[in-house]
């Protein structure tokens, strides 16, 4: 399983490409599987871009109303080990993939 972000110039169509945002680049259309469970809801995102939470507080609110509902194993199987997780934030950026990276590799 691997993370990355939409603007990379290293991704390509043969790959399991799986979006984990709400909104997916129109460029990326037709080339990527959209998982909708591991979405955050828009107003943690609205809180955390308007400043209104910290990452910690973003990271805490994610694990309890999206992932603690969730079964890890079950969500790497259904995206399986070839997956590469999408999302907007460049890498150096906190973003929620790389939440659900530690949450799956735990």
């Amino acid at each position: 399983m691997h993370t990355s972000y939409y603007a990379s110039k290293k991704l390509n169509s043969s790959m399991n490409l799986i979006a984990i945002s709400r909104s997916v680049p129109k460029f990326m259309k037709g080339n990527i599987t959209v998982y909708r469970p591991l979405c955050p809801p828009w107003d943690l995102i609205s809180a955390y871009k308007e400043g209104r939470i910290t990452d910690a507080r973003y990271e805490h609110d994610y694990h309890a109303n999206i992932l603690s509902g969730l079964d890890p194993e079950m969500v790497y199987q259904a995206l399986g080990e070839d997956a590469v997780l999408l999302c907007w934030e460049a890498p150096d950026k906190f973003c929620h993939r790389h939440i659900v990276a530690s949450w799956l590799n735990d």
